[in-house]
């Protein structure tokens, strides 16, 4: 088992500023790779087995409670994950958008799982179950939205005060975007993904 510095909100800026958007990087998976985005060295967990998620509250597609997304139910399946927070402005500019093209590239594709996460670090009373809704309605999202949540009255740097999905896959904050492959491996985690290249890619693995 690695190693898990605990995340501050300091981590999260510090982290994000450095990364940009349209990095050498590439994303590996059943072909030859596919340049997206330059990936962080200090989060995620990329190349490692992905952990099942532990997030206690689901709406399906219709903002219906569901049965928790299973990262082992959709074994076999591409799986993308997008976590985000309601009140940040970046899952809102890029993270929703590149979210909705790629829900709209693949509609119901069997071989497919995608996913919203609303990983809860702060905020609390803004960034809760109904904010999981609005977002649905707002970028005409019919996926599966979580709310994961840590604890509001851990201090500043305690673990506990981070959800599940940010502690067991390193994220470094919002928007923050997971893909694991068929064979359940984490091969892309950081802020941004080239939505395009990536549908592209996608597009190969399923021909």
């Amino acid at each position: 088992m690695h190693n898990r510095k605990l995340l501050t909100r300091r981590d999260f800026i510090s982290t994000s500023a450095k990364i940009g958007i349209m990095g050498g990087a590439a994303l590996t998976g059943l072909t030859a790779p596919v340049k997206l985005v330059a990936q962080s060295k200090t989060r995620g967990i990329k190349g490692q087995a992905a952990p099942e998620l532990q997030v206690p509250y689901w709406i399906n597609g219709k903002g219906e409670p569901r049965a928790a997304f299973s990262i082992m139910a959709n074994r076999g399946k591409w799986v993308y994950l997008k976590c985000f927070q309601h009140w940040c402005p970046g899952c809102h500019s890029s993270g929703f958008p590149g979210l909705q093209k790629l829900a709209s590239a693949f509609p119901n594709h069997d071989q497919l799982a995608i996913a919203a996460i609303q990983t809860t670090f702060e905020g609390f009373s803004t960034n809760d179950h109904d904010a999981l809704r609005k977002n649905q309605l707002r970028y005409g999202l019919d996926i599966p939205f979580g709310h994961d949540s840590g604890n509001s009255s851990a201090p500043q740097g305690d673990q506990q005060r981070y959800p599940n999905t940010m502690v067991s896959y390193r994220t470094g904050g919002t928007p923050w975007i997971i893909i694991i492959n068929p064979q359940g491996q984490v091969i892309f985690n950081d802020f941004h993904v080239n939505t395009d290249k990536l549908i592209q890619f996608l597009s190969q693995q399923f021909a």
